[in-house]
């Protein structure tokens, strides 16, 4: 391995380079936070039934998740800037066919496209970064930098969101993607090096069919479990997912070309900072769906203002990840980790204060310090990732991050948001007065904005009871969450503390040359 002084620095062209990079992630974040705000206004316009709206919010998320591994392959096969810009053009396609769409059939296939389009950007460029920063301390800080792209576009996603539809037709929040694609398309040939595995394999179909087969089952049923409760499709879904799961790696094991190579699950420090970094997403996740109800049904702020009072939990993963390569310098990586979690766990703690009637500076405060203490884990397992195995499998090794993200948010919604949903229908049937009609009492038990409207109909006291109830309830609801979140992060911090040694990197090589480092490499990051 060479003298960590051999290594090239990158100049201006690399840093040019790594602000088109930026663009996809802060497009994506953008493009996943306004379209919530868009679908009002196109359930009115196409009229879409129940089961459509949710294809059209969900098919995005889905072909997302089962192609990540697909395409972080690919790339290392046929070229990262090729794929990027593959996907980027399929991006921008799919955004105009979606942004004109005039049926809900039309648009939940644009999203479908859409979907395996955004599978290749992630991917590709975390590879490219990973090839282009050769130096660690200057790759830590490109990675800190792409991540907080992703943060900021999900903290300007509502504003421009909100804006468009002020002034334009639904479609329009589609829009954006289209001259950002533009733009990585004409200057990725002049800024972004190419590089590929000229010897790498070709991409076996079967493994990519069982891959889909063991990712959108498990993602599907975790969606339903979320939106249903448990129900024996749901659980069918995910035991079907998981079995091709399995079925999957042991396939892996014994190609010779793998589509993923297993030796880097069988990496302790991969495989647990893939672990960390699902849990992460998960707690994150959990909350987020809790955290907008309290806002806007307790508090009883709009959607502008809902969106304005989240803006600390975006501020403080963009100044975290940006942080983050600076610590690094002075601090190793799983002190730093653990020192993350702690402090994520402390604003979980602070979200347990907040309460019906106040609780906006709590709610800031406690979004601020989950996320200032969360951006530091997300950065170090993207880093972790790529710089543990040799760059003709960067892309594969950014695929699994990627995966886990995925993974980690449908969880986080399934599992703690059925906590959350069974207590605060133990809060209710508690606390609601008594003498309720029976579809009143199904509606307060099934949501609390059902509940609130249920409420305004209801004579004397008994409406404003029934309102103080289910607020109180998913007060409740949002105390739990956090609870068992920080919880979950200390257990995962004490892991951490006992358990991760970062590996040594492995050997970096010429941008544009064939990888043909070995796999199981230790590699430092510290």
């Amino acid at each position: 391995m060479n003298a960590e002084g051999a290594r090239p620095r990158a100049g201006r062209r690399e840093w040019a380079g790594l602000a088109v990079l930026s663009l996809p992630a802060l497009l994506i974040a953008m493009d996943a936070s306004v379209l919530n705000l868009a679908v009002p206004a196109l359930s009115r316009d196409m009229r879409p039934s129940s089961v459509e709206v949710l294809w059209i919010l969900d098919a995005y998320t889905f072909m997302v998740a089962g192609f990540l591994v697909t395409m972080g392959a690919l790339g290392d096969r046929i070229g990262r800037r090729r794929l990027l810009t593959i996907g980027a053009t399929g991006f921008g396609t799919a955004s105009l066919l979606a942004a004109y769409s005039g049926n809900p059939q039309t648009l939940i296939l644009a999203r479908l496209l859409l979907g395996v389009a955004g599978a290749t950007l992630a991917p590709s460029t975390l590879a490219l970064i990973r090839n282009m920063f050769q130096d660690s301390q200057q790759r830590a800080l490109a990675i800190g930098v792409w991540a907080a792209s992703l943060s900021a576009g999900g903290a300007i996603g509502p504003v421009v969101g909100g804006a468009i539809l002020q002034s334009f037709w639904w479609g329009a929040v589609f829009l954006p993607a289209v001259p950002v694609m533009a733009l990585l398309l004409l200057t990725a040939p002049r800024l972004i090096p190419e590089y590929r595995d000229q010897h790498g394999p070709q991409l076996n179909v079967l493994s990519v069919a069982i891959s889909l087969a063991a990712v959108l089952p498990v993602v599907y049923g975790l969606k339903q479990v979320a939106q249903d409760g448990g129900s024996w499709p749901a659980a069918v879904a995910i035991l079907v997912g998981v079995l091709m799961g399995v079925a999957f790696l042991r396939r892996q094991r014994t190609l010779k070309d793998p589509l993923l190579d297993t030796k880097m699950l069988r990496m302790p420090a991969v495989s647990l900072s893939l672990f960390a970094n699902l849990i992460g997403f998960l707690v994150l996740f959990g909350i987020s769906l809790f955290a907008a109800q309290y806002l806007q049904l307790v508090l009883g702020i709009d959607a502008l203002q809902a969106g304005l009072w989240m803006l600390p939990l975006f501020a403080g993963f963009i100044v975290g990840s940006l942080l983050t390569p600076l610590a690094r310098r002075r601090i190793r990586a799983t002190p730093l980790m653990i020192t993350g979690l702690l402090v994520a766990t402390a604003g979980f703690a602070v979200l347990t204060r907040v309460g019906t009637d106040r609780g906006l500076v709590v709610l800031a405060l406690g979004s601020a310090l989950l996320s200032v203490g969360l951006a530091p884990v997300f950065t170090l397992v993207t880093t972790i990732a790529v710089e543990s195995v040799p760059p003709s499998r960067a892309g594969s090794a950014a695929a699994m991050s990627e995966t886990s993200t995925e993974l980690g948010a449908a969880l986080g919604v399934a599992l703690l948001g059925s906590v959350g949903t069974a207590v605060y229908r133990a809060h209710v049937s508690a606390a609601a007065p008594a003498g309720l009609p029976a579809k009143v009492s199904a509606a307060a038990h099934d949501s609390l904005g059902a509940a609130l409207d249920a409420a305004q109909n209801l004579p004397g006291d008994t409406g404003a009871a029934l309102a103080d109830a289910v607020r109180a309830a998913l007060v409740d609801a949002l105390h739990a969450v956090s609870l068992v979140s920080a919880i979950a992060l200390l257990v995962l911090a004490f892991v951490v503390g006992v358990l991760l040694r970062p590996p040594r990197e492995v050997d970096d090589i010429d941008p544009c040359g064939t990888a043909e480092a070995d796999l199981a490499a230790p590699a430092d990051i510290d």
